[in-house]
Formats: structure tokens, sequence, C-alpha cells
């Protein structure tokens, strides 16, 4: 039994591996799961059975290669709305130094601004996990709130060019400033 299941963990993780080695050279969209099963050496059905869908499959990929860097970052800082986007901007910064990591920020932004159907399984890949840090606004304004700093950041980074350290810190001063912004 621990055989079948370290095969299933070792072909989850060919499949995760030969998706990103896939993506770093061509886009989302031109990246088949026929593809990506051949690069991994598996059968053609591997993504439906391991993940259920190409989406699923790079959410997955997203998840656990950026959801670490975030979840420990946010684990040990306060809830003040500066040290929260200090949190999530830090990582953006050091991954779009790396190339790999400029992928991972580039697949997030072709995924969540182009509206892909993803189904996030980590705590802060939901929106709904980051409603509770402003406890002045509603929930809707909250969330709306949200995503509207995310779209900002995500759309940032994912762009693909260097942002200056004076354009990163307008970026976090401009969030900041609509995160905690008085309600109209």
């Amino acid at each position: 039994m621990a055989e079948k299941t370290s095969a299933r963990a070792g072909t989850r993780e060919r499949l995760l591996a030969a998706a990103e080695r896939l993506l770093l050279t061509e886009r989302y969209d031109d990246v088949s799961v026929r593809g990506i099963c051949t690069a991994a050496g598996t059968n053609p059905a591997a993504v439906h059975y391991h993940f259920g869908s190409k989406e699923a499959l790079v959410a997955a990929l997203i998840e656990d290669r950026l959801g670490p860097v975030w979840a420990d970052r946010l684990a040990a800082v306060d809830t003040s709305v500066p040290a929260v986007v200090d949190a999530v901007i830090a990582p953006f910064v050091e991954l779009s130094a790396d190339p790999i990591g400029r992928l991972h920020l580039r697949l997030l932004a072709q995924l969540v601004l182009g509206r892909y159907p993803m189904t996030w399984n980590r705590h802060w890949f939901h929106i709904d996990s980051w409603v509770g840090l402003l406890p002045d606004l509603s929930e809707a304004d909250s969330r709306r709130r949200w995503r509207l700093a995310f779209h900002l950041i995500i759309g940032s980074f994912g762009a693909g060019e260097d942002l200056s350290p004076a354009s990163v810190a307008a970026l976090r001063d401009f969030v900041i400033a609509g995160l905690t912004a008085p309600k109209v």
C-alpha cells in the first residue's frame, strides 16, 4: 500500500514538474494536458486522475510553489493592514528576481486576471481568508477591496517587467490606502 501511495505522489510530482517546465517556455493556453502527460512520461489520463483538469493541475502547482512562501510570512505577522500588505508584497519582490519565480507570478496573473475557473485549496488563496482582516468594513466591502488590491499587486508583478524599489513602495502605499480608506 505504501508503494502505491508513493507511486501516486511520484506521478503527481512528475506532472507538476512537467507542467512547470512547459510553462517556462510556452503560454498557458498553448500547453495541453496531453503535452504535460507526455513530458511527464505518464498515461494521458494521469492529469485527470490526479487533478481533475489542467486548471486544477496549474492551481496545485501555484499553491505548492507559492503557498508556503505566503503562509509562513502571514502566520508570523500582526494583523495591521500595513504588516499584512508587506507580508504579501515581499515575496512578490523576491520571486520577481528569479526566473522560476517570475514564471509562477506570470501564471498567477494569467489565471487570476484571465478569470480562469480555478479551484484553490490552500487557505490564503481564498478571498474569504482575507475578509476578516478589514474588520471596520462589511464582508462585501472587504471582499471587494481585497480583490482590487490583489488584482493590482498580481497585475503589477505578473506583467514580467522589473519594478523599481520606488514603484514597489508606491504600489504598497496605494494598496494600503485603498484597504484602509474610510467607508463612503
